[in-house]
């Protein structure tokens, strides 16, 4: 058997070993992939009026999104490819795929109302990975940690989701299945919450990112409790459960981005955290 000679220090490496920067890290990436699956189903339920399915491939895509990180960070698998990987697949899951299956589901009857908002979703959905990108890169890790700036572009798409459950469960007619152009209530319902959702991810409001809570530390048994209803209620009603908690956390920017003034006034968080090279 050939021995492999050791690299020396000062000296190049042999030619048969692949560069460091050219290795990727497999499961991950693997996550990560499976991620962008969902999104593009999604997308091609939207299309063919599977809108349940769609909204479902959308949170899927959020769980994948969740755990790819996770496990990088576990197995010290980050990777700067990983970081760049992972910011395409959610502009595809959730950036475009969200826009595409609320305008195939509520918005073709506003016309041009309709896809402008659905456009303004998705641009802004790019620009707030474009700022995090930046951001991630050269703010403090520790303002990072406790806060987005702006609502994170997963939240967005899973609250879309919710709303597109939450309204077929309600008995609202899909437009590709009702045949109808006329529009109802619901569907300007959903108008204003996809202009609402844009505009709070490029906002500069300070949403709690949970990265600085430790679940592992022992909790007030009542906190277990509360936990068990939840999950009890989420199993008999989980449209409902999904729309709802995505709203309970657009209305925790009440608290989370007074705390943050708060803590701005006592020394405790740093006012120049947005990253000065963000010129266009």
């Amino acid at each position: 058997m050939e021995s492999v000679k050791p690299v020396v220090p000062g000296e190049q490496p042999p030619k048969d070993l692949p560069p460091k920067n050219k290795r990727v890290y497999i499961l991950p990436n693997l996550l990560t992939t499976g991620g962008m699956f969902f999104g593009f189903y999604a997308i091609m339920a939207g299309l063919t009026g599977e809108f349940e399915r769609g909204a479902m491939a959308i949170i899927a895509a959020g769980i994948f999104d969740g755990l790819d990180g996770r496990v990088a960070r576990a197995t010290g698998a980050v990777s700067a490819f990983g970081k760049e990987y992972d910011s395409l697949a959610d502009f595809l899951s959730f950036g475009i795929a969200p826009a595409v299956l609320v305008y195939q589901f509520a918005l073709i009857p506003l016309h041009r109302m309709g896809w402008a908002a659905a456009f303004l979703f998705s641009v802004c959905g790019a620009l707030r990975l474009a700022r995090f990108n930046v951001q991630h890169y050269q703010q403090e890790e520790r303002i990072s940690n406790r806060y987005f700036t702006g609502l994170p572009i997963p939240a967005a798409a899973a609250i879309l989701a919710g709303l597109i459950l939450f309204q077929i469960n309600l008995g609202a007619e899909p437009v590709l299945k009702s045949g109808t152009t006329l529009t109802e209530p619901w569907n300007w319902v959903t108008l204003i919450m996809v202009y609402f959702l844009a505009i709070m991810m490029v906002s500069t409001i300070r949403f709690r990112s949970f990265k600085d809570m430790h679940w592992h530390r022992q909790r007030p048994f009542l906190a277990l409790v509360v936990a068990v209803v939840f999950l009890a209620v989420a199993t008999v009603h989980p449209e409902a459960t999904l729309f709802f908690v995505g709203c309970g956390y657009l209305i925790s920017v009440l608290h989370s981005h007074q705390e943050y003034r708060r803590l701005l006034a006592e020394g405790k968080e740093e006012e120049e955290d947005e990253v000065k090279d963000l010129t266009v």
